[in-house]
């Protein structure tokens, strides 16, 4: 029973109402005594969380959860980019010349997902990853690297379902979900920063509208499971760590610029 509850927090289809609902109750006192069953259910590691778990009000509250200072160390070096969040690095890859990359056997538009060929351009012939945040996950995003705010801006409305089921049967998937867009010009160029959302109820949340973006540094949280992408600007020097499936958390090496 529990296993059907859980699912339908993150197996919605994107029909307005069902997504409204599923908001309204997460976010209410009503959800609490779903919270230790939903940690059990998912293996939380509840020790990480900034508060005991009694003290959170709702499912949402504790879903959305801080954690301790120091809970992710973040990778020093400069020239390293780390993930910026917690997940699954479930695929990542070149970008060709033609601003299309390969998801799971299915090409996707590189200018379709940015909404504009020029914002896509300094992509071309760049590198991608994908990061998958499950239930489990810890669900703020971090900076990956430091450098300058240049351009934030939100496209689409409706959103689908981002786990694997989603990719297989919806086309397009990533460039017709709401999803948000963080620019940052850093030493080594441009990266994009493509937070997917995962149900209508798109919520996606910033923290602040600072323009100094510091590695390792929050900057907001997904309200339901969700994706982010990376997009790296063509650069000879870049090196990436390509470990497909693998579990990375905030703040771990996921590639480096050569000196």
């Amino acid at each position: 029973m529990k296993k059907h509850i859980f699912q339908s927090f993150v197996e919605l289809t994107a029909h307005p109402f069902s997504s409204s609902l599923l908001k309204q109750f997460t976010t209410s006192p009503i959800s609490k005594p779903l919270i230790k069953p939903f940690a059990s259910f998912y293996h939380i590691q509840q020790q990480e969380a900034e508060f005991p778990i009694n003290e959170y009000g709702s499912l949402n509250d504790y879903f959305t959860r801080s954690l301790k200072a120091d809970s992710r160390p973040i990778d020093s070096d400069p020239n390293v980019l780390v993930s910026p969040v917690d997940g699954v690095l479930s695929c990542s890859g070149p970008i060709d010349e033609q601003q299309q990359f390969v998801v799971k056997d299915r090409t996707y538009s590189l200018t379709a997902l940015f909404g504009d060929q020029y914002k896509a351009q300094p992509y071309e012939n760049g590198y991608y990853y994908l990061l998958y945040l499950s239930p489990r996950h810890y669900h703020h995003f971090h900076y990956p690297i430091s450098g300058k705010l240049i351009s934030r801006y939100a496209l689409g409305t409706t959103s689908y379902p981002v786990n694997d089921l989603g990719i297989r049967l919806k086309n397009e998937l990533f460039s017709t979900n709401y999803r948000l867009i963080s620019e940052i010009e850093s030493t080594f160029g441009r990266i994009a920063i493509v937070k997917v959302g995962a149900l209508n109820v798109n919520s996606i949340r910033i923290a602040d509208s600072t323009t100094d973006c510091v590695k390792g540094q929050d900057f907001g949280h997904f309200a339901f499971g969700s994706t982010v992408i990376l997009f790296i600007e063509n650069k000879s020097t870049f090196i990436p760590i390509n470990t497909p499936f693998t579990e990375v958390q905030v703040g771990d090496r996921i590639g480096a610029w050569q000196s």
